[in-house]
């Protein structure tokens, strides 16, 4: 059986976030769904995996139900494949934040960074006045970054508010790129960095899964493997799976 895998998220205002956590965890347990939901205040972030009629019908609940009320009318959605179930067990999770960066003024819903299309991103980060930023953690970069790329050394997105204030300069860098595994992490990133008064924030829509899906390999500037956060590891051009396997690897999840 092929499982269709929901990466989904959506930064909105959840005040009931904690009464939704139950029913959210039913809706998805009768349909045997399996993987991570993780709701806050702020919004939304899951990846969840099952038959594609139960994938199907749990994004039309949550951009159309009544659970939510349409306030998930924008959901930044992404869908893959597994050829097994990539995940052990449904957790819906109650957190502070959706991704964790501990800055109050980074507010997605206010202010974010400019979106770039997948198709648009190569020209951007191939400009000599782009600084080009991956966000993610130390572990995901050495698996497989952008060309040209800045690691900011980071083990945990938390650590991302320390890394801007040592080395980034809105005097100085004019421009910058940043990208992450589906965006999520670059919506908080950005909406940081403008708070911080850089000019010009850029942010891959869609993130590196976007890209990987829609840019052919022949014109891609993509080098290594995706990791993705379940027992598919990581994921290459195509989304296809790479055949790694995670207890091989160790290292800490960045969710």
């Amino acid at each position: 059986m092929i499982h269709k895998v929901a990466a989904f998220y959506q930064f909105a205002a959840l005040p009931d976030y904690r009464e939704l956590c139950e029913p959210l965890r039913a809706f998805c347990a009768g349909l045997a769904l399996k993987g991570s939901v993780l709701l806050a205040r702020e919004g939304i972030n899951g990846t969840i995996a099952g038959a594609p009629e139960a994938i199907d019908a749990l994004v039309h609940e949550l951009a159309h139900g009544a659970l939510f009320g349409g306030r998930l009318n924008n959901l930044e959605l992404k869908f893959s494949t597994a050829e097994a179930m990539p995940f052990g067990r449904l957790k819906v999770r109650l957190k502070k934040e959706i991704v964790t960066l501990g800055d109050e003024a980074a507010d997605p819903t206010r202010q974010v960074g400019t979106y770039v299309e997948a198709a648009e991103w190569n020209a951007l980060i191939t400009a000599s006045d782009t600084l080009v930023l991956d966000t993610r953690n130390a572990f995901e970069v050495a698996m497989g970054t952008f060309e040209g790329a800045v690691d900011p050394g980071i083990r945990s997105f938390g650590q991302f508010k320390d890394f801007a204030a040592e080395q980034l300069d809105p005097a100085k860098h004019r421009r910058i790129a940043m990208f992450c595994t589906g965006g999520i992490r670059c919506e908080k990133a950005s909406a940081h960095l403008l708070a911080r008064g850089f000019a010009e924030v850029y942010h891959l829509k869609g993130g590196i899964l976007k890209y990987l899906e829609e840019v052919p390999e022949a014109q891609s500037r993509w080098r290594g493997e995706c990791f993705v956060f379940d027992e598919r590891v990581a994921l290459g051009h195509g989304l296809r799976e790479r055949g790694l396997r995670e207890q091989e690897l160790g290292h800490d999840r960045d969710e």
